[in-house]
């Protein structure tokens, strides 16, 4: 009867009464039903278990990464709302300057869109440029024509503010209808050449509206009163920016056909060349 007594099962409050019971009968069997955490801490976890927990706190685990990615997203707004343009304007001044640097010091066999613009184009860059070159023009051909007929007693000065309207229309629709067709242009041409480099219309307007950074101290320097040193200064902009245009749309059309691809780089070279000549004799 004592063994049965020894086997029956008791109820502890807490451990410290259990240590007491044990103490008192030691001979006694007992049961110990732990807390299913507790015991899983105990538990040895399989082979490189261990290793695998220290990554994850180490990198982070898949939900984790996933919860940060689609909490760093940007909410796309509607066309109509004033934080989709925002978008396109969202770049810093070590950027511009960056691409300026880039427009200005073209390197052969680099290109200006990978190299700069891919990461974050903007619209910030081409529009001030723009904008720049457009009174840089109008202001440096008023300042030339009152140059050459200084001290001439029939010459009476009057300013010609019609430079500044010709001057913007010019320019901005050369700097947003030309990169619109030829954008289309890649466009249609990619579906028949699947190898054909696609560029999306942001980084063509970025590319133009970089490419004329040169343009505006060429203008300045306008205000010379020497045909020869204007047109000096006319070709050695026509040669910078015309490079920049050249080594970024090649690698986009070199691998349709051979006559298509130069025919493609001629017009987009022809109509920076009439550009030229027209901000040229417009300054006149």
């Amino acid at each position: 009867m004592a063994a049965v007594d020894d086997l029956q099962f008791e109820e502890f409050g807490d451990r410290a009464t259990r240590a007491t019971s044990l103490a008192a009968s030691p001979d006694a069997a007992t049961v110990s039903i732990e807390d299913p955490s507790d015991a899983s801490k105990h538990q040895p976890g399989p082979p490189g278990r261990l290793g695998r927990e220290e990554d994850d706190e180490l990198l982070g685990n898949d939900d984790s990464d996933k919860a940060e990615l689609l909490a760093s997203q940007k909410k796309s707004s509607p066309f109509w709302t004033f934080e989709y343009y925002q978008t396109f304007f969202d770049v810093d001044t070590y950027q511009v300057f960056d691409r300026i640097k880039g427009s200005l010091l073209p390197i052969p066999g680099k290109n200006f869109v990978r190299l700069y613009i891919r990461s974050n184009p903007d619209l910030y860059g081409p529009f001030w440029i723009c904008a720049t070159l457009v009174f840089a023009i109008a202001i440096s051909g008023n300042l030339s024509n009152f140059l050459i007929h200084l001290g001439e007693k029939t010459y009476h000065y009057v300013p010609e503010f019609q430079k500044v309207s010709v001057a913007a229309t010019v320019i901005y629709a050369y700097a947003w209808l030309v990169p619109l067709a030829l954008w289309g242009f890649l466009m249609w041409r990619n579906s028949k050449v699947m190898n054909i480099v696609s560029y999306s219309f942001l980084e063509i307007v970025c590319v133009y509206g970089y490419s004329l950074f040169i343009y505006i101290p060429t203008a300045v320097l306008w205000i010379i009163p020497q045909r020869t040193v204007r047109w000096i200064l006319v070709m050695i902009a026509l040669g910078i920016s015309g490079s920049v245009l050249a080594m970024t749309f090649w690698p986009a059309v070199r691998e349709d056909n051979r006559r298509v691809a130069l025919a493609t780089l001629v017009t987009i070279l022809l109509l920076h060349v009439l550009l030229s000549v027209g901000c040229l004799f417009s300054h006149v």
